[in-house]
């Protein structure tokens, strides 16, 4: 069920462009980027803080 095909991906990307129009899309990609990379190292930072607490304590 959460699976895209090449025809759902093309769907989303005609909404997009006509929402945002063109000159605004890769402005908003950028931004989309960033945000997925900030949401990566969150999750990751924790596991980090965690093997810094163990060291600590041992």
């Amino acid at each position: 069920m959460g699976n895209l095909g090449i025809g759902e991906i093309l769907l989303i990307f005609l909404v997009l462009l006509l929402l945002f129009g063109g000159k605004k899309l890769p402005q908003l990609a950028e931004g989309m980027g960033k945000a997925l990379k900030n949401f990566r190292k969150a999750v990751q930072e924790p596991d980090e803080d965690e093997k810094t607490e163990d060291k600590e304590t041992k």
